[in-house]
């Protein structure tokens, strides 16, 4: 019985998960954006979201913590200098998955996993939004501006003379 298991398996055994999850994490971090199933990608979310947690305290022993998760010197060298700056305002979720559909072969749900801050398109489609935002008056207070200046008008018209 699987009781109290709550992280998915993914069919693997536990060094071949770790393996995978930590090559995974270092191609992310390099690539900004991987494609692969999703969940793949829901088991290395719940993976590399506390990296980068860790990565935005530069100090020798976070450090050497994501280093023990990633094993790659490069990679760490990488999340501490470019991926940590850009993050540091987010309180979480460094990460976005977005479903691309199912994969021709064996149908299963593929998608894409991403850094949120190195995708320029949705960073620029939001700041759009923002620009575009209007606020809508209701016709009461457009009609009250114009009443206003009507007595304005004739009321400078007496003085004219």
């Amino acid at each position: 019985m699987r009781h109290n298991k709550k992280f998915n398996h993914l069919g693997r055994t536990t060094s071949h998960r770790k393996a995978m999850l930590s090559n995974m994490a270092s191609s992310l971090i390099q690539h900004k954006r991987i494609a692969t199933t999703l969940a793949k990608a829901k088991a290395l979310q719940v993976y590399v979201e506390p990296l980068l947690t860790k990565s935005k305290e530069d100090t020798t022993h976070s450090r050497r913590m994501v280093f023990s998760h990633l094993q790659n010197k490069e990679m760490v060298t990488e999340l501490f200098q470019n991926v940590s700056v850009k993050i540091a305002n987010r309180p979480g979720g460094y990460t976005r998955i977005l479903r691309t559909g199912f994969r021709l072969g064996d149908n299963a749900e593929m998608c894409i996993i991403e850094l949120v801050d190195y995708n320029e398109n949705m960073l620029k489609e939001k700041a759009a939004k923002k620009a575009a935002r209007t606020r809508r008056t209701t016709k009461k207070a457009e009609a009250a501006p114009v009443a206003a200046e009507a007595p304005v008008a004739t009321e400078e018209a007496p003085a004219a003379e």
